[in-house]
């Protein structure tokens, strides 16, 4: 009889643990793939070990991410766009209603094939390569190859940051060719011989060899946590805790 009770308690209690565990609730973070791909990803363990907080990171562009939030549909938003210019784009006025907080800074850098010689570009000369009036590389002391010019979706933030500072917001070349993430940029360029992108630094170093990084003038942005009012509790957790130093340690 005793044995049974035993048994019966041990059920429940393993039952009431399985039923809080089912219930726990995960805090989405949706938006930029850079942000996470940098830093969430990397930190993921970390950030849950040290807040408590248990989160899912889903990797949409800044654009649709910070439409999730403005829908309602997550706490917050990730972003490699600047607060500003993701208002803009949705026709919103700066009200000090949402929040930007910053965790660290990004830089984006040109990319070509590997086998491309040329090393160095001014801002003026990225500029007319996307927007079009350069269309061959041997205009800028290269091979006498086209220029084909990749660039990611629409609702990019790197896009939108690379077109805002460095094209002064005009259109790409008509033909870019365009693709969903940031890791096939990388891949596309690095097998077309007359490719060019442009793409945060640290996709780079995650794909070593792949292709070869431009010298120009520093083109960086922030990464950020976009909340719209103050934080939850949860939410400024892990704002705090991506602050401190051991977690930028563990960024890519």
């Amino acid at each position: 009889m005793k044995k049974a009770i035993i048994l019966t308690v041990v059920s429940l209690l393993v039952l009431g643990f399985s039923v809080i565990h089912a219930n726990a609730k995960v805090l989405v973070l949706s938006g930029s793939t850079t942000v996470q791909k940098r830093v969430l990803e990397p930190a993921k363990t970390s950030i849950e070990s040290n807040t408590g907080v248990e989160i899912e990171v889903r990797g949409i562009g800044s654009g649709k991410g910070f439409k999730e939030l403005r829908d309602g549909k997550v706490k917050a938003s990730i972003s490699s766009s600047s607060l500003s210019l993701l208002l803009e784009k949705a026709g919103l006025s700066q009200d000090g209603t949402y929040k930007e907080h910053i965790i660290t800074q990004d830089v984006i850098v040109p990319i070509v094939n590997p086998s491309n010689p040329v090393s160095e570009l001014t801002w003026k000369q990225l500029s007319d390569i996307n927007t079009g009036k350069i269309t061959n590389w041997k205009e800028l002391g290269g091979p006498d190859r086209k220029i084909i010019v990749v660039t990611s979706h629409k609702a990019s933030a790197t896009r939108a940051v690379f077109q805002e500072l460095v094209m002064k917001k005009a259109d790409y070349v008509k033909g870019a060719r365009e693709v969903r993430s940031t890791r096939q940029e990388v891949e596309l360029v690095g097998k077309l011989k007359g490719g060019i992108g442009a793409v945060s630094e640290g996709f780079v170093r995650l794909n070593p060899g792949k292709v070869k990084i431009i010298k120009s003038d520093k083109i960086s942005r922030p990464l950020s946590i976009i909340t719209k009012g103050e934080p939850s509790s949860e939410v400024k957790k892990i704002i705090v805790y991506l602050s401190t130093p051991d977690a930028q340690k563990l960024f890519k």
